[in-house]
């Protein structure tokens, strides 16, 4: 069974970077990729990014501009969302999601953490 757990959510404003990360406890080979997910108020979850454990492949949403990077540590099970430039409209709960492998979409993700706020005021 794997756990998954965020940290790193708070308020910031607008321009400033935040990091993200996230603990996948007991996680297997056959986990291998991990991805990170947000819900603003009132919106749908939407795919920001994901990345193989393994080879570190990596896919991201294009409305990220180039603001946002993912990463990895396989030796701590643990990934990363670097967030630069934030937006106001960047603000929303962001969670991150174990699966089996590469996806954009949440339902091919079978782990999930409880999520972290991210607010960005203007």
């Amino acid at each position: 069974q794997v756990q998954v757990a965020e940290s790193g959510g708070r308020l910031v404003q607008a321009g400033d970077s935040l990091r993200l990360s996230c603990t996948a406890s007991g996680r297997t080979a056959s986990s291998d990729a991990v991805a990170w997910f947000r819900q603003a108020p009132g919106k749908e979850l939407v795919f920001v990014a994901a990345i193989t454990w393994s080879g570190g492949v990596i896919y991201y949403i294009d409305f990220l501009e180039g603001r946002f990077t993912i990463s990895r540590d396989t030796a701590k099970n643990t990934a990363y969302l670097q967030m630069n430039s934030l937006k106001p409209e960047d603000t929303a709960v962001y969670y991150c999601a174990v699966g089996a492998a590469l996806s954009l979409r949440s339902r091919d993700f079978g782990y999930w953490g409880l999520g972290t706020q991210v607010t960005v005021s203007s």
